[in-house]
C-alpha cells in the first residue's frame, strides 16, 4: 500500500501535487480565519509604513552626512520615529474604519481607544527595541566608514527585523485580535 504523504494514492499523482495542496490549504486557512486576517492587515500596515519611512530616513541621513555621526544618527532617528508612526496610525485607522464605524453618527470610540492602547503599547515596546538597536547600528556603521545612507539602510533593516518580532509577540500577548 502506498502512502498519500509521499504523493501517491487517491488524487495525488506526484509528490509536488500533495505539497501544493498542503500549502494551498494552509493559505486558505490563514486567509479565511478572521484573526489571521487582522494580523495580516496589521503587518501590511507595518511594512508599508516602514517602506515609506525607509526611503525618507535614508534621504535625511544622506542630507546630514556632514554632521558628526551621533548628530546624524539622532536626527535621522527622530525623523524616522515621527514619519513611521504618522503613517502607521493613519493606515491602521483607515483599515479599521468599518470596525470603528467612523462613517456613522456614533463612532465606537471606546473600541478605538481600547485597540489603540493595545496596539500602541505593543508597537511602542517594539519601537523601543527598534530605536535602541537602530541608533547603535547606525552610529557603529558611520564610525567604521560607511556612507550615511548605507549606514541608515543597514541599521534600519536590522532594527526592523527586531521590531517585527517584538511587536508581533506583544500583539499576540495583549490579545489585540481574539
Amino acid at each position: 500500500m502506498t502512502s498519500p504523504l509521499h504523493g501517491e494514492g487517491p488524487g495525488f499523482k506526484s509528490p509536488w501535487a500533495h505539497t501544493f495542496y498542503i500549502k494551498l490549504s494552509l493559505f486558505e486557512h490563514i486567509a479565511l480565519n478572521p484573526q489571521y486576517k487582522e494580523y495580516l492587515k496589521l503587518n501590511k500596515n507595518l511594512l508599508i509604513a516602514a517602506g515609506i519611512d525607509f526611503l525618507i530616513s535614508a534621504w535625511v541621513a544622506q542630507q546630514l552626512s556632514d554632521l558628526e555621526p551621533y548628530l546624524n544618527t539622532t536626527i535621522t532617528l527622530a525623523v524616522d520615529f515621527v514619519t513611521y508612526f504618522s503613517i502607521f496610525i493613519l493606515l491602521f485607522l483607515f483599515d479599521n474604519r468599518k470596525k470603528y464605524k467612523f462613517r456613522s453618527e456614533n463612532p465606537n470610540w471606546k473600541s478605538v481607544k481600547s485597540d489603540l492602547k493595545k496596539i500602541l503599547s505593543s508597537v511602542g515596546i517594539g519601537e523601543v527595541a527598534y530605536l535602541s538597536s537602530r541608533w547603535f547600528f547606525q552610529f557603529h556603521f558611520l564610525n567604521i566608514g560607511f556612507e550615511a545612507y548605507q549606514a541608515s539602510v543597514m541599521a534600519q533593516v536590522i532594527a526592523f527585523v527586531v521590531f517585527m518580532i517584538v511587536t508581533n509577540v506583544l500583539v499576540k500577548l495583549t490579545k489585540l485580535y481574539k
